[in-house]
């Protein structure tokens, strides 16, 4: 039954200008449309977000890369190196309550007007995110910075992968989808301060940053004891057991966080002797020993298949899981079951499938009411609704401002 006065998405209302391109900004603009925010993506005539060519593959001329980031979004082309263009972006600005940008040269948003201080003087209330590699101070403010340059600084990459490996990226652009999860909290604590102040604020998110967020247990155990940390391949480097495991035909994952699920594990495999053994009774112990006890788990789990191991772990209450590949993990019952796959209709492409909203709210849920839009697609619908009249977009056109 619905309430009286109930929002058919939790930021119904909100409008979003989405000048970013790539992935970082992208995917903080869509995850803010799923939530029901009218995002208008801002794109140059002709050539659009970067992404578009990333490829292959792709699908009636759309790479998936592009598709998978951007739904829930309008497609405006905008030169705003223009007059008129520029009119356009402040127009739209003016009737807005967020905008993401990904222009790291502080001169180039002066130089345009598109800084925060020229934009939050025309709308007070407009909340500015900056995203960019580095952030906007500090000696590096101004430099490029891809998701990869992000993990290679941020400490991860050395220390990823197995010991004999070179330094090893992560092979998803984490440092980017980081950055859009802290923009979509910063996003939400600043329309939410913006409700009880009345005041817009800027706020300045860095990839550099948001990587090496990631690896705080590490830096603060770097910091506590002066050893920076080890190369250990799949195991964790705080508790044992905790990592990918072989058994007779292949490997699975266990996690035995404390000493409770210690004891369930040793019951399961047979192994009573050592759970009390004063060598491996406690995690502090295992840790420091974490190739004997590797060694003696893996000689019990060599005796049957994963899939075998894995049932009897579950049954005991141990956490344990397969190791899917990502068609695997698309035809798992569980994923399947949560919905995590959608369908939408696209204008060239048919029939696209893509991935759900991981976020679950039971009174305002996701909603997926558009699908990645073509390169201008709603041009017109967008400036008629800032006001221009049939006449003026025409101009627009015809000056290249659109």
């Amino acid at each position: 039954m619905e309430r009286e006065g109930t929002l058919h998405g939790a930021l119904e209302g909100i409008r979003v200008v989405d000048m970013t391109q790539a992935l970082a900004g992208p995917y903080l603009g869509m995850l803010l449309g799923d939530l029901g925010a009218d995002v208008i993506k801002l794109e140059r005539p002709g050539v659009g977000d970067q992404s578009r060519g990333w490829g292959p593959p792709f699908a009636a001329g759309e790479s998936a890369y592009f598709l998978s980031i951007n739904r829930n979004k309008r497609s405006l082309t905008c030169d705003y190196s223009t007059k008129q263009g520029l009119e356009v972006l402040r127009r739209l600005v003016e009737r807005a309550d967020v905008l993401l940008t990904n222009e790291r040269r502080e001169s180039y948003r002066v130089r345009m007007g598109i800084d925060y201080p020229s934009l939050s003087a025309r709308n007070p209330h407009i909340i500015y995110c900056s995203i960019t590699g580095f952030g906007m101070t500090g000696p590096y403010a101004g430099r490029p910075g891809y998701d990869i340059i992000a993990q290679g600084m941020a400490g991860l990459m050395p220390i990823t992968g197995e010991k004999e490996e070179v330094p090893m990226r992560y092979p998803a652009s984490i440092a980017d989808l980081a950055t859009a999860l802290y923009g979509l909290g910063s996003v939400l604590a600043a329309l939410f301060v913006r409700e009880r102040t009345g005041c817009g604020q800027y706020i300045d998110l860095s990839l550099l940053e948001s990587q090496a967020w990631w690896g705080v247990t590490q830096a603060v155990a770097y910091l506590l004891s002066g050893r920076p940390p080890a190369k250990l391949g799949n195991d964790h480097p705080f508790i044992v057991p905790y990592g990918t495991f072989k058994a007779k035909d292949g490997y699975l994952i266990i996690a035995c966080a404390s000493e409770a699920l210690w004891a369930r594990l040793c019951a399961v495999l047979g192994l009573e002797e050592i759970r009390d053994d004063p060598r491996y009774h406690v995690n502090r112990e295992r840790v420091v020993r974490r190739a004997e006890v590797r060694r003696i788990i893996e000689e019990k789990l060599a005796e049957r298949n994963a899939a075998e191991w894995i049932e009897l772990l579950e049954q005991a209450g141990v956490p344990a899981g397969p190791i899917y590949s990502i068609p695997e993990m698309l035809q798992d019952a569980h994923v399947r079951a949560r919905g995590f796959m959608i369908e939408q209709a696209h204008p060239t492409v048919g029939t696209l499938r893509t991935l759900a909203s991981p976020l679950h709210l039971n009174e305002t849920p996701a909603s997926y009411r558009l699908p990645p839009p073509l390169l201008g697609q709603h041009t017109d619908e967008i400036l008629a609704e800032l006001g221009f009249s049939a006449d003026d977009i025409r101009n627009l056109r015809d000056t290249g401002a659109v």
